[in-house]
């Protein structure tokens, strides 16, 4: 695949599966407070694109930005890194 651009990619940890194809990804960051200059922990939801819906609750996934597939859906699963332990 021929590189077209620069896009986002971002590691991430799945919190849900939304429907067919959908996952919602969570991933953490950190931030300096403007006024205490203590580093504050943040996180952002994105709603990502799961063509082989192989993602589960639990595991860890790169994310990249790609066009708008639906409403809500701006990235999409390029790689699995780790699954979640399945119990039982």
């Amino acid at each position: 695949m021929a590189e077209r651009n620069r896009r986002k990619t971002i590691s991430g940890l799945v919190t849900s599966r939304t429907g067919d194809k959908s996952v919602k990804v969570t991933y953490f960051y950190r931030i300096r407070h403007p006024r205490y200059l203590k580093e504050v922990k943040r996180k952002t939801v994105v709603h990502a694109h799961d063509e082989a819906n192989e993602c589960g609750v639990g595991d860890r996934v790169i994310i990249m930005e790609t066009r708008p597939i639906s409403k809500l859906k701006r990235f999409r699963i390029v790689k699995v890194v780790d699954k979640a332990p399945v119990i039982g």
